[in-house]
């Protein structure tokens, strides 16, 4: 970057979360320009100001993203807002009132803010589910931005992330105050994991509580993308160039470039992807537990699809007095049993992207935070 570029200003929606944390240590380490680092979420964490550096100001703004006001008040100032504040839920554990809202009014709300604040950059962090796997289980084998696919959804979620992307990218090139335009992107994630995944912290305790036994039932054939979030975890008060992964670094530089090279990708969807392997969701976690010596018990996927549907039956009966909401449900069924993997290079040939983690690197890591 140019010495004589002005000092920039960052707003991060959903800044508490679990890509957000590690995108404002990204943004201290790779962003020289960047001054001040706003974190904006409903239920910030107040350890994040402990990043501040001598010439970066963090600061934590507590608010709600289908408040206007509170969106308007938090960017003004603001040249670049990263949007990653929103609900996901495939479980049916959250309202799908309360999805919606928060997904698709809080998208209108950040964009109204932008046009009333001046500013000139919104990178937003949408999901590959966006596209799919859609509800009829049509496979996307080794797909790009551009491969036809039959785009099809009943859960809230996908529903509400593709809406809220399409106004996004549409928003690109609208006037904002000062008369300076908006330009806008959208980065769609495939399954993400890493330290404090969630996820394969659930898969690992089943698997105790199961003495040791790991149940698979998803053809091996299967494969889906994955891409890495975060390195070793550390205290927010020691060095922190190890946690941030590569999808933290793909919003640095795509915010960089939608500021530098506006035309070059304003209104364009990126898929975020690294060197993890091809893998169905169940052979991808083994790779970071193998080393427990859990069993593995092989059923037949008309076991895991009838358990899918006898799941989504209950929780249906028993919603009235119990919220039954458990891993496996028809839709997530239909997720891990359709392959969904992507082969591009649109991030390399539009902003540089390549993947600061490799796979050895990725796995090394996230296997040590398991073991720990």
């Amino acid at each position: 970057m140019s010495d004589n570029q002005p000092a920039l200003v960052y707003l991060i929606t959903g800044g508490s979360g679990f890509l957000g944390k590690h995108l404002v240590r990204h943004l201290l380490e790779k962003e020289d320009k960047v001054t001040e680092i706003r974190v904006f979420d409903k239920s910030p964490d107040p350890r994040l100001t402990e990043l501040s550096t001598e010439k970066t100001k963090v600061e934590v703004i507590q608010g709600d993203i289908t408040d206007y006001s509170s969106v308007l008040e938090a960017s003004r100032g603001a040249h670049v807002i990263v949007h990653m504040a929103s609900l996901v839920d495939v479980w049916h554990k959250i309202p799908e009132s309360l999805i919606y809202s928060v997904n698709i009014k809080g998208t209108e709300n950040v964009l109204r803010a932008c046009v009333a604040c001046g500013v000139s950059a919104l990178v937003y962090t949408s999901s590959m589910h966006v596209v799919g796997p859609n509800d009829n289980k049509d496979h996307f084998v080794r797909g790009n931005e551009d491969t036809p696919y039959d785009i099809c959804h009943n859960m809230a979620y996908p529903i509400t992330k593709a809406e809220a992307e399409k106004m996004v990218l549409a928003a690109n090139g609208a006037k904002v105050e000062g008369g300076k335009r908006m330009y806008t992107c959208s980065l769609r994630p495939t399954g993400v994991y890493g330290d404090g995944d969630e996820l394969i912290r659930d898969f690992y305790k089943q698997c105790v509580q199961r003495g040791g036994v790991v149940v698979q039932g998803v053809p091996e054939h299967i494969e889906h993308g994955r891409v890495y979030v975060v390195g070793v975890s550390v205290p927010f008060t020691m060095d922190f160039r190890l946690v941030s992964g590569n999808v933290a670094w793909m919003h640095i530089l795509a915010a960089r470039a939608l500021r530098e090279r506006p035309d070059t990708l304003g209104g364009e969807a990126f898929y975020c992807y690294d060197d993890s392997p091809y893998k169905s969701y169940e052979e991808f976690n083994m790779q970071f537990l193998s080393a427990f010596n859990f069993r593995r018990v092989r059923i037949p996927l008309l076991v895991l699809w009838l358990l899918a549907i006898v799941n989504d039956v209950l929780r249906w009966v028993l919603s009235p007095i119990y919220a039954f909401t458990p891993l496996l449900n028809r839709y997530t069924y239909a997720t891990v049993s359709t392959s969904f993997t992507v082969s591009t290079d649109k991030a390399w040939r539009h902003f540089q992207y390549r993947p600061l983690y490799s796979w050895d690197q990725c796995k090394a890591h996230t296997r040590e935070w398991v073991k720990s």
